[in-house]
């Protein structure tokens, strides 16, 4: 609460007003089904209602482009309190948060996921710049530091690398990898506090390019010393649910990004997988590129940014259109948020990774 106040005193002494929210159709929808009045995204789908440091920080994302403060604040003050123990500075959130045996609810798994930390921390540097409060880019600096000492490794023959969370990822000899934990275009804004994160884009290229040999992203992979890039042994040479958010986040690259049009190029397998079967397919085996069944609806709005100019996109459109995720489904509720506001230009990234959204030049837009 402390924080909260503070930040709420840098915004009067900057001379910024509380600004109206952008009248964003599918966020409005989402803040009402899945987020608490204390701020606590609450995934349904199995029915336990947890909640991951993964919805926290698309969250805080989403209403930052909504330009919903109130909402940031309760979502950002929900993430400190009860999945980094009051200190978003002095902890990396814990990944899964729900109801214990005993009946309580707290943290059920203290390890930390990287992508959402990652999502948190650029989020904040964000929020910072655009509303102009210091307080977010202290929590967001320090939370970044943060992030580089405890998650990111050097691992001999590839590079400086962030590991999907602090523990449990890695081996004498050996290193499992999520290619979709991250997203170039935050590198490309992280690189600009600290050297390391520079580095750090340099090797998710070569992730993303090398571990990806018939041009389709797996959910994870694995990096072994002296032989290189291999299938993982849990998951397989399987592209899905992890992996459709590759092609979301290199669809939404800026057009005059350094390498994008390498990497999408590389990853053409999927668009036409996608404009053959006329819809994206749920699982693409990585090693052969053959597909099996159909994906839902938040692929096709993940596939959005990916397939724009395409006929296959506004065949994605009007699929996504007119088959909103219903109020049980979070994943595809996320993926629609994304791909879809962007295509309905309430966000976009710049070249060097920062945030544009359309209430910063007051263009937010009445889309229904």
């Amino acid at each position: 609460m402390k924080r909260l106040v503070m930040m709420f005193c840098c915004c009067l002494i900057a001379g910024q007003a509380w600004a109206d929210t952008c009248h964003w159709p599918q966020w409005q929808r989402f803040s009402q089904q899945y987020i608490s009045r204390e701020g606590r995204v609450i995934d349904p789908t199995d029915g336990n209602n947890i909640t991951t440091s993964e919805g926290q920080s698309y969250g805080l994302f989403f209403a930052l482009v909504a330009n919903d403060r109130n909402r940031f604040d309760q979502l950002l003050n929900w993430t400190e309190n009860n999945l980094a123990a009051g200190d978003l500075t002095a902890r990396l959130p814990g990944w899964l948060w729900g109801k214990k045996p005993d009946g309580s609810w707290g943290i059920l798994d203290t390890n930390s996921a990287s992508d959402s930390d990652l999502w948190i921390a650029y989020t904040l540097l964000e929020a910072g710049r655009l509303w102009r409060s210091r307080g977010y880019q202290v929590i967001g600096t320090l939370l970044l530091q943060r992030i580089a000492r405890e998650e990111v490794v050097m691992i001999p023959g590839l590079g400086t690398m962030l590991m999907p969370g602090k523990i449990g990822f890695s081996e004498s000899d050996s290193w499992r990898l999520n290619p979709s934990y991250q997203p170039p275009q935050l590198l490309s804004r992280l690189a600009q506090t600290e050297k390391v994160w520079g580095e750090v884009a340099q090797t998710n290229r070569k992730l993303l390019l090398e571990g990806a040999p018939a041009g389709v992203a797996a959910d994870w992979v694995v990096w072994q010393k002296e032989k290189g890039w291999q299938t993982d042994s849990k998951t397989g040479a399987t592209g899905d649910y992890d992996a459709i958010r590759v092609y979301l986040w290199l669809g939404m690259l800026a057009e005059d990004a350094p390498g994008k049009s390498e990497l999408v190029a590389h990853y053409q397998t999927m668009a036409k997988l996608t404009k053959d079967a006329g819809l994206p397919p749920e699982t693409v085996d990585t090693q052969t590129g053959k597909a099996t069944g159909t994906g839902p609806v938040g692929f096709s709005a993940a596939l959005l940014p990916f397939l724009a100019g395409s006929p296959a996109q506004a065949v994605q459109r009007e699929r996504v259109i007119n088959n909103p995720p219903g109020s049980d489904a979070y994943y595809n509720n996320v993926l629609t948020l994304f791909g879809l506001g962007w295509d309905q230009q309430y966000y976009r990234f710049n070249q060097q990774g920062e945030l544009q959204v359309s209430w910063e030049k007051d263009t937010c837009k009445n889309i229904h």
